[in-house]
């Protein structure tokens, strides 16, 4: 009986692990979105190399 258990959890495991990792993949792209968000809030620009725009009120 064990072992139909066993055997149970890893079907379960071997149908799930696939959907999960899409959702992984998902939640991760989103986070990096976020993050692009938020910098760009901060004044830093997407270039080779990230650089940080300066305006005329602060002073480096």
């Amino acid at each position: 009986m064990k072992r139909v258990r066993k055997l149970f959890y890893l079907a379960i495991f071997l149908l799930a692990a696939p959907a999960l990792s899409g959702c992984l993949l998902l939640a991760a792209g989103g986070a990096g979105a976020y993050g692009g968000y938020k910098m760009k809030e901060e004044g830093y620009t997407v270039q080779n190399p990230v650089t940080k725009e300066k305006s005329s009120n602060q002073r480096n």
